[in-house]
């Protein structure tokens, strides 16, 4: 069972698979950090520092922080 397994593994999809997902899980992070540590910073003093990340509305009982999305 264990070859079988080993078998599977090593076909090119499911390896292509795998490394998608962690080239994938990096650079979502890089391009987080990007956007929240350089581009709203320099946005923000743009618009003459405005903060963005108190905007929220309430839907009900629910807080939806769109100022956080921006």
């Amino acid at each position: 069972m264990l070859e079988e397994f080993k078998k599977f593994v090593m076909r090119g999809n499911v390896l292509d698979l795998a490394v998608g997902v962690i080239i994938g899980g990096a650079f979502g992070k890089i391009v987080a950090s990007l956007v929240g540590d350089v581009l709203m910073p320099l946005i923000g003093l743009i618009l003459g520092g405005i903060d963005f990340s108190g905007l929220a509305i309430m839907v009900g009982k629910a807080e939806i922080k769109y100022g956080a999305f921006i």
